[in-house]
């Protein structure tokens, strides 16, 4: 590429000087005509008698060089006035013909420029061509010297640049070559590497930076599958142990038919359980394909909200809790996903409320987006654990405490009903009132 780039660059600069040069040389031969035919024109306006014929002739013959590079003619019908040999090339020249042009005489190489002027007769003289040529093989030489010279030097400069080019490449692909032995030694289980971009060049700290960025994310996920697969055992152990557990005392001696409806009664709460829990992750895992809700209705969100507090009445009774609604707008939404991410986040503010307080849910609308956010009363959340919240089997008490209650999947849904929604989740805990919510867009 250097190479083509400079061969092509300098090609048009070799052809710009090459025109360039015919044009002075051309100048110049027009220039040095001039000069000669001047000389004798000046003569000629002064002729005073046929006697100074003689002497025109041999001034002619003085300014012709040996190698007849320059050469004069003079036709007339007097042949006291003619000068030169009479060349078919000279005798049929028009009278018409250009003052400057070019003529080729004989076996010259290259045509002679010549200059032709005409007196018509008078008192002095007959009527007459004056005509003076120069021969131009000097100037074709050194245009021809010009572009041989101009030739070798855009050869030898492609070449010089076509091996600077290989050398700066070399060199500038060091660093290049270096990132990517480092990017080859990275190692799955070594998942805190990263790529040193101290010693990078600008051009490439920016694709380092954004590599780093990367394997951070990565390292994130894969922490992330890790604590899912952990959560993932943890939540489905126990309810089969609690099922196994039963099982096996309940076979261990004879049974009444009571004792066995109880039984059966236990496991089929942990079997529920195991369902709600396999449903969400189905539908969590579609979530992440990327489904989409399938019959948006625009509706008030302030009725969905109701509805869904309805749902959870008895709930609320037996948590001595109360709900007030504040707010509404209208939305394109799924309702069935919209209640199951409301009710998830009542189900959530229920439990952690103390007996006889408020939960507040407010409907607003900002920057395209309509927020449902629910708040209760309740123990500070930490900030270091607000954005996690929405994690898979993430909770703030890290000894699980009701995890027989709920499985950990209640805000991961919300964030997915959101997301569905072309929306996002949101949470705040200050002054002892904790605020979690989500949006979902206006317009469809």
């Amino acid at each position: 590429m250097f190479a083509i780039a400079a061969l092509l660059v300098l090609s048009l600069l070799g052809y710009a000087l090459d025109r360039e040069l015919a044009v002075v040389l051309r100048r110049q031969q027009i220039e040095q005509l001039d000069t000669k035919f001047e000389d004798i024109n000046y003569v000629l306006e002064r002729l005073r008698g046929p006697e100074q014929w003689v002497r025109i002739h041999a001034k002619l013959d003085a300014l012709t060089p040996p190698d007849r590079g320059t050469q004069y003619w003079i036709l007339s019908d007097d042949p006291q006035i003619r000068y030169g040999n009479a060349l078919a090339e000279i005798v049929s020249l028009s009278p018409s013909a250009s003052r400057v042009g070019e003529l080729r005489v004989g076996d010259r190489p290259e045509p002679m420029l010549i200059r032709s002027a005409y007196f018509p007769a008078d008192a002095r003289h007959a009527a007459l061509r004056f005509i003076v040529g120069i021969d131009s093989a000097s100037y074709a030489r050194t245009r021809r010297d010009f572009r041989s010279v101009l030739l070798a030097s855009i050869s030898g400069g492609v070449l010089l640049v076509a091996l600077i080019g290989y050398l700066i490449t070399h060199w500038g692909l060091v660093p290049l070559k270096r990132l990517s032995k480092e990017a080859h030694e990275l190692s799955p289980s070594m998942l805190s590497q990263r790529l040193m971009v101290a010693r990078l060049p600008a051009e490439l700290s920016d694709l380092a930076k954004s590599f780093n960025g990367a394997l951070d994310r990565l390292e994130t996920a894969y922490e992330q599958l890790e604590t899912f697969n952990a959560d993932v055992t943890h939540e489905l152990r126990t309810p089969l142990t609690n099922l196994i557990g039963q099982t096996q005392v309940a076979l261990s001696r004879e049974r009444s038919a009571t004792q066995l409806v109880e039984v059966l009664q236990s496991n089929l709460e942990d079997l529920e359980r195991l369902r709600a829990m396999i449903n969400d992750m189905l539908f969590l895992a579609r979530a992440n394909l990327g489904e989409r809700p399938q019959q948006l209705v625009r509706t008030s969100l302030a009725a969905e909200v109701e509805k869904a507090v309805e749902f959870l009445d008895f709930l609320m009774d037996e948590a001595s809790v109360s709900v007030r609604m504040k707010g509404d707008a209208q939305a394109p939404i799924e309702t069935s996903l919209f209640q199951r991410a409301v009710t998830n986040l009542l189900h959530n503010a229920i439990r952690h409320s103390p007996a006889g307080s408020e939960i507040i849910v407010e409907v607003s609308v900002g920057d395209g987006q309509a927020r449902v956010s629910v708040s209760n009363a309740g123990p500070v959340i930490p900030a270091e654990h607000l954005g996690r919240l929405f994690d898979r089997f993430y909770r703030v008490d890290s000894a699980r405490v009701n995890s027989g209650e709920s499985h950990g999947l209640g805000l991961a849904i919300v964030k997915a009903v959101a997301a569905m929604h072309a929306g996002s989740v949101f949470a705040a805990s200050h002054g002892g009132i904790t605020t979690v919510g989500f949006s979902v867009a206006i317009s469809a």
